[in-house]
This record gives structure tokens, C-alpha cells and sequence, in this order.
């Protein structure tokens, strides 16, 4: 019987950087094991959204790792992006109310959440849109799979999705992630809204934007529509410097 776990536990590491998923166990009578497992999960199901300890966020060690760990996957993204950059169509406008972003559960609010009134700089409403032709998935079974994985989302060189709150293989509102990226910062977000083809973070404390992300799928004659729509603002000066002023930020 595997037994994942809620939150990964440390491996024998003097780092930190290892972590286990989950354990195996032999044991007698395993139907008997999981039914008392899942009896117990379900009493002590993670449902609140407010708390009131801290965000979780990396040690030195695993922050210096991570700027020492991306040169080459930096690299390799780059050099993918510029092979398709002129296969990209972009637009840039001045904005209205209709680029608020969309109001928070007031139930999935706290201090932990970074809003977009607390950032700095302009407020940015970014669109980004991918056709995928022929897909033998249709929406919602894209963003199941999306959901059980986040990986999947980004390329792996240069970002993961660490989970700190909820449910391994799955995305339930309410549950909370670390973007890890080449940076000495990290990117911690809750879930705010989940539905069967689209789910929204907000940005936590300590996240570069303040804010909220929200990824969706939706099918057509075509294939599948994938999009991702952000409405946030620099999470201080500096980061407002590098993507309002020199654009940095809003290119990545």
C-alpha cells in the first residue's frame, strides 16, 4: 500500500533538498489498512482557507541552490522562446474597469494573501492564448490532468510547483503551492476558484506579483483553447522597475 502524504517529509538529506511523497508498506491485510487511512483523511480533510501560521518559504540552502541549479535551463528556455518568437501575435492597450481583476472569496482572504492593492506600479491584465489543434483530449480532461500534475504547465528547467497545503494529485480551493523558480524568491499562491475547466491562484506573501493567475481551457471546432490570464500589480519597486520600466517582467 502507498501512502501519500499531505505535505512531502524530509529524506535522510542534511540539505533539506529531498523530499519523500509518500511511503510503501507490506502489511497482512492492506484492504483493511486503506479503509482505516481514508476514514482517518476524510476526518481531517484540510477545508479552512484562513490560518494563522506563516507562509511556508525555502531555507538559504535551498534558495542558493536554485539560483546555482538554472543557468542551463534558463539557457535552453531562452533559446525555445526566441525560435518562437515570430510565431507570436501580441497586442498592448491602455486599460479600463474592465481589466479589474475578479473579486476574492472573502472566505479564502487573510493576511497571508498579497493583493493587488498591495503591489506597486500599474495594474497589469495580461492574456495569454494557445490553440491546440487535434488534441485527443477535450477541455475539462486536459485540466483534470493539468491539476493532478501543475508541472505540466511550465517547462520544468526552470519552474516547478512545489505543493505546501492539500492533497497530493489533485487541486481542491483552498490548497496552496510554491512556484518554485531560478531566483532568490519563490512564488507562493492559494487556490481562489476551481471549476472543471478552469482554476485561479492568488499571490501569497513573498510572491514577485500581487495579485491573481487564473488558467482555463475551452473546446471549439478546432481543438482546445488554453489560456491564462493574470491580473496583478509588481509585488514592490524594484520588481515595478523590471517589468514597467524595463520590461523584463512582463516578457517572462
Amino acid at each position: 500500500m502507498c501512502i501519500r502524504f499531505h505535505r512531502p517529509v524530509p529524506a535522510l538529506d542534511p540539505f533539506g533538498a529531498l523530499r519523500h511523497p509518500g511511503i510503501t508498506v507490506t502489511v497482512a491485510d492492506p484492504e483493511r489498512l486503506v479503509a482505516a487511512v481514508e476514514r482517518y483523511a476524510e476526518r481531517t480533510r484540510l477545508t479552512t482557507a484562513r490560518r494563522t501560521e506563516p507562509t511556508p518559504q525555502p531555507g538559504p540552502v535551498r534558495r542558493a541552490g536554485a539560483v546555482l541549479r538554472y543557468p542551463a535551463g534558463l539557457a535552453l528556455t531562452a533559446t525555445r522562446y526566441l525560435r518562437r518568437l515570430p510565431h507570436i501575435d501580441r497586442a498592448e492597450a491602455v486599460g479600463d474597469a474592465s481589466d479589474l481583476p475578479p473579486a476574492l472569496p472573502e472566505e479564502l482572504v487573510d493576511a497571508h494573501v498579497k493583493t493587488v492593492e498591495e503591489g506597486s506600479g500599474p495594474l497589469l491584465h495580461r492574456v495569454f492564448t494557445v490553440d491546440v489543434r487535434d488534441s485527443g483530449l477535450d477541455a475539462a480532461a486536459l485540466m483534470e490532468r493539468v491539476c493532478a500534475d501543475l508541472d505540466r504547465l511550465a517547462p520544468s528547467e526552470v519552474v516547478t510547483f512545489r505543493k505546501t497545503r492539500g492533497r497530493l494529485g489533485e487541486l481542491v480551493v483552498g490548497d496552496e503551492y510554491v512556484v518554485l523558480m531560478p531566483a532568490p524568491w519563490n512564488g507562493p499562491v492559494r487556490v481562489v476558484h476551481r471549476d472543471a475547466t478552469s482554476f485561479r491562484f492568488a499571490t501569497l506573501a513573498g510572491h514577485l506579483e500581487a495579485g491573481q493567475i487564473e488558467f482555463s481551457a475551452s473546446d471549439d471546432d478546432r481543438g482546445i483553447g488554453f489560456r491564462i490570464e493574470t491580473w496583478s500589480r509588481p509585488g514592490d519597486r524594484a520588481a515595478a522597475l523590471a517589468f514597467d520600466v524595463l520590461r523584463i517582467g512582463k516578457e517572462i
